[in-house]
């Protein structure tokens, strides 16, 4: 799996799904292709997405602010831009920190 290389990768996901439920490997690949394009959509929609005990992913709208060239020091305009982060939940962090 994934995991030894230090990331988890979709086809990692869906070799869960086929090993804990029991489903094909096309249908294992399926629903995690569903759920990951569920959660897309709803972000490129503007919704947050929040999944108990594991997280929430936050849409923030950033407004149009200067920014500095730090090479040159020639200041610049930023666009107004969406940016998306993501904040663990609580079980989450207590797992990360206990190595668990």
């Amino acid at each position: 799996m994934g995991l030894d290389s230090g990331t988890l990768t979709r086809a990692d996901l869906s070799e869960q799904v086929h090993r804990e439920i029991g489903l094909s490997r096309a249908e294992s690949a399926s629903i995690v292709e569903q759920l990951l394009d569920h959660v897309c959509g709803a972000l490129a929609e503007g919704q947050n997405v929040k999944i108990s005990g594991f997280g929430s992913f936050v849409l923030r709208e950033k407004g149009e602010r200067v920014g500095r060239n730090p090479k040159t020091g020639v200041e610049v305009p930023i666009a107004p831009r969406r940016v998306l982060t993501f904040r663990a939940s609580q079980m989450l962090r207590d797992r990360i920190v206990d190595g668990h």
